[in-house]
Formats: C-alpha cells, structure tokens, sequence
C-alpha cells in the first residue's frame, strides 16, 4: 500500500475517469435526478454508500467464492444478484428501523440496483486488483477506496448538473431545447471540460 497509489484512485476515480462524465455510466439517474440539487444530494448518498459497501461484498464473493470454484464466468450476473440482494436488505433495514433516514432515501435507494455505475466499479476493482485470480496487496482496501471515490466523483457531476439545470429555470431557453435536449448539452460539454484532467499526450 502506497501513498501514491491512494493519491492516484482518488484523484482518478473523482476526475480523470469519473463514472458519469467519462465513462458515461449511471447517465439514467444523472439526467433523472439532477432537476433539484436536493434531489440530487439524497441520490448521492445513496450512490455512495451502495457503491462502497456492494464494492466490499462483491470482492467476498469473488475472491472467496467464485475464484475457487472456478467460476469467475458468473461474475457479472452474480455481481448483479448482490447489488440488489442488498439495496432490498438496506431499504427492508430502513424502512423498519429509521423511518426518517427511509423517507429521505424514497425512491432513490430502488432505482440504485438499476444503476450501471454500481455493477461497473464492482467489475472494474475485479479488472485492476486481482492478476491471474489472486488479490493483490490490499486489494480489499483498494477497492473499497476505488468504490467510494467513484461515489464521490458521481456526486460531483450529480450535484454540478443539478445547480446547472436549476439555473437553466431562470433563463428563455427555445421551447425545443427545454428539458433533455439541453441537459443532454450541458453533459455533453461537462464531459469535454472534465476530458481536460487526462492532460495532453505530446507525440
């Protein structure tokens, strides 16, 4: 484990590679949500607890259970049966124990196990910790790190189109441009801006 390598996950998850803005995952929920930064708040932290804990879940069930048993074929559906298993246990765990904490969550918790950003940091750690089936040096605490961060950076993009498209309210927008069409712009030109964190290659 290396300070810089810690260095590197965050700044590359947030910035560089950001689920939304450059991999364009999770755009369903980004376009959907981001109408009302309080909106937007609450789909975040659901985003961010769901990615962390399904990111330490997942790497159990890969490295100690697929990997024996030969059967890292059945990642991605076993990945996908995961994410949901625990967005219903988290939601059931709510709605009985902290009804505020559920009412607060509402619907934003369901449409998560639908959320690609999810089952994509969760094959991405299996992609950059584990070489040849075997977990490298603190692979676990890697990829938990990856999959918070990734939440963060989703925040991010979430909570900036958000201010954006409450802005968007107060200026004459032409009648074909209203709603989509221009979120579908202001995404496109936060991805250019946020293309500008990968640097320049000089040949």
């Amino acid at each position: 484990m290396s300070a810089q390598q810690v260095l590197m996950i965050i700044i590359s998850m947030v910035f560089i590679n950001n689920f939304i803005l450059s991999k364009f995952l999770g755009l369903c929920p980004f376009l959907g949500v981001s109408r009302q930064t309080k909106a937007a708040m609450s789909m975040s932290a659901a985003v961010v607890f769901v990615m962390t804990f399904s990111a330490i879940i997942t790497w159990c069930v890969y490295n100690y259970l697929l990997i024996p048993y030969k059967m890292e074929y059945l990642r991605t559906i076993c990945f996908i049966l995961v994410i949901a298993a625990f967005v219903q246990v988290i939601e059931m765990f709510f709605r009985k124990t902290s009804p505020v904490i559920y009412r607060a969550l509402g619907i934003y918790l369901p449409l998560i196990t639908t959320n690609c950003a999810v089952l994509g940091v969760t094959v991405l750690n299996v992609n950059d910790f584990f070489i040849k089936g075997s977990p490298v040096s603190a692979s676990l605490f890697y990829s938990t790190l990856q999959a918070f961060f990734a939440g963060i950076g989703f925040s991010l993009a979430l909570l900036l189109m958000s201010g954006i498209r409450e802005r968007l309210d107060l200026v004459d927008v032409p009648e074909a441009m209203k709603g989509i069409p221009i979120a579908f712009v202001i995404a496109s030109l936060m991805s250019l801006a946020f293309m500008g964190f990968a640097g320049f290659q000089i040949k």
